[in-house]
């Protein structure tokens, strides 16, 4: 366990550094999963927010990157080449649709990239949290990129949605609606 930093008021700066690099790594998994879901549905309903979807990870990507180096945290390539191998192996996945793509694929990459906007949103917060004892983190930065993923999520969460109802049946309506707001 690491001293506090002095200079800076953070504590567990190796832990912070793991942390990080999970995150920065899980950027990397989602950036490839959003390029094969754009792939996709390229020409299609999802195809521009999707695009601008990538766009979006790939900013929040640097943002991320940005934070370490102020920090001084090393980024672990290692982490980034393993998250990078795990979503290329995540596509061969036994189903039933040995030669073709199964519905259900569509629904399960929008649920997991869905989930994935929430964890990152809470890595944002954390990070914000930060910021309030260093000022080498840009508080307004990360502030921005949460409301971000608020909307990333929003948008992911009714289109989720309506790829379910596409496969299963039943109406999709706005993500509120379906919560019962």
């Amino acid at each position: 366990m690491s001293e506090p930093s002095a200079a800076a008021g953070i504590r567990n700066l190796d832990l912070l550094g793991i942390y990080c690099n999970d995150h920065l790594a899980a950027a990397t998994g989602g950036i490839e999963l959003v390029s094969r879901m754009l792939g996709r549905w390229r020409g299609d309903r999802y195809e521009a927010q999707l695009a601008g979807l990538l766009d979006e990870l790939r900013e929040e990507r640097s943002g991320l990157r940005a934070t370490m180096a102020a920090l001084g945290l090393p980024v672990r390539q290692y982490k980034q080449i393993a998250s990078w191998v795990g979503e290329k192996l995540a596509r061969a996945k036994l189903n039933s649709y040995l030669l073709s793509r199964s519905p259900l694929s569509d629904l399960v990459e929008f649920e997991f990239i869905s989930t994935a906007v929430l964890a990152k949103r809470a890595g944002f917060e954390t990070l914000l949290e930060i910021a309030a004892v260093d000022d080498r983190l840009d508080a307004e930065l990360l502030g921005r990129l949460i409301r971000q993923a608020d909307k990333q999520h929003d948008w992911l969460a009714d289109a989720r949605r309506e790829v379910a109802a596409n496969i299963f049946g039943g109406r999709p309506g706005p993500a509120d609606a379906a919560a019962g707001s």
